[in-house]
């Protein structure tokens, strides 16, 4: 990409920041002692492996080195964001094992919708995991764990301090499950567009409960183009006519867009209610956008296509998923196994990023957690 165009490109995306202050600069840089996340499979550390299985290798190969909870070959935004603030790597709520929850948890799981869906995970593959869900959670955990951590010892050094609650950043990646449940649903983008402010009235309580419970710095990052993942375009016959220039299906990233509009409407109505709440809104639509456009641009060799996967256009198949293995001649092989440079791929599996591209989403957005904790 043209620097000056890279560098326009980037102040957009800042200039998207909701909660940015109209002043240049802040005397005071933003400093949170523990992160509270919330969301799905985009944000998951471990919740849905410790709840229904571990996600087995070749997941964290690139990074971690064996399977670490996450459906990506290494790290996800959430981590370089615990990594830039000094934070250790968020250990998931639902993992009892080796977790330390004193620099905050995390209560996302992979599959999990804003909205609870009646089915079970293996009827629909989605967590039962919802937003309702994950505040729940959270509440359990903030009372329970001043609780606990009043008997000193270990429990002391494995827990938040109570002020870490109001101190801390409070980060949400939610809404594709939501947007695509409906339409493996066999719904039609329309029918799911009819749903959205269901959806966002939802994430709207959440936010207020929460800050109820004292949390006052939000993130909230907006759906990325989900008509450009391969697990979405391939559920489905698609017609040649629904493709974009780029390979994405634009009826599909339309929805996205629908949602993202309905999700920044909100985030300026909570911030008119919660006075004294800091909320960014942070468009990481745009950031994914604009790297499966111009994947090579930025040092990527695949776009559309998975890095971990079996045959097909995209080297995916949902019924041969990554890391997939069978046994010829009585020793394991993978079918679906992973590329040989999964950090020149942007796509992971056909639903998840790579590390790289993780990477690449974190450097875009960035800049504004220095700002994160200013309201406007």
């Amino acid at each position: 990409m043209n620097p000056i165009i890279s560098s326009l490109f980037t102040f957009s995306l800042l200039s998207s920041f909701l909660s940015l202050s109209t002043s240049s600069t802040h005397a005071q840089q933003c400093h949170f002692p523990a992160i509270f996340n919330f969301g799905d499979s985009n944000s998951d550390t471990g919740g849905l492996s410790a709840a229904f299985g571990q996600a087995g290798p070749p997941h964290g190969s690139s990074f971690f080195g064996s399977p670490a909870g996450r459906y990506c070959d290494g790290r996800l935004v959430i981590d370089f964001i615990a990594e830039s603030l000094g934070l250790p790597y968020l250990s998931a709520f639902l993992d009892s094992v080796g977790s330390n929850f004193s620099h905050g948890a995390n209560f996302a799981t992979a599959g999990s919708p804003i909205r609870a869906l009646n089915s079970t995970l293996r009827q629909s593959g989605f967590s039962p995991f919802s937003l309702d869900v994950q505040f729940v959670q959270f509440y359990n955990f903030h009372n329970r764990s001043q609780t606990v951590r009043s008997r000193g010892g270990v429990y002391k050094t494995m827990l938040p301090d109570a002020d870490s609650f109001s101190q801390a950043l409070y980060t949400f990646d939610m809404g594709q499950n939501d947007l695509t449940a409906g339409y493996f649903a066999n719904k039609t983008v329309e029918q799911v567009e009819t749903e959205v402010p269901e959806i966002i009235s939802q994430f709207k309580n959440a936010i207020k409960n929460i800050y109820g419970q004292g949390g006052r710095y939000f993130w909230i990052h907006n759906t990325g183009p989900i008509g450009c993942l391969a697990y979405v375009i391939e559920w489905f016959p698609v017609k040649a006519s629904d493709f974009d220039a780029h390979g994405c299906v634009s009826s599909l990233n339309h929805l996205a867009q629908q949602f993202n509009h309905a999700l920044k409407q909100a985030v300026i109505e909570l911030r008119a209610s919660l006075a004294e709440a800091a909320i960014s809104y942070v468009d990481v639509y745009s950031v994914k956008h604009e790297l499966f456009l111009h994947a090579q641009g930025h040092g990527f060799k695949r776009s559309l296509m998975s890095c971990c996967g079996h045959g097909g256009k995209y080297n995916y198949n949902k019924g041969i998923g990554c890391g997939m293995k069978k046994t010829v001649k009585g020793k394991e092989i993978y079918i679906g196994k992973p590329c040989d440079e999964p950090g020149k791929a942007v796509v992971w599996d056909g639903v998840h990023f790579t590390q790289a591209a993780n990477k690449f989403i974190f450097d875009k957005i960035a800049p504004g957690l220095s700002m994160a904790c200013h309201r406007q």
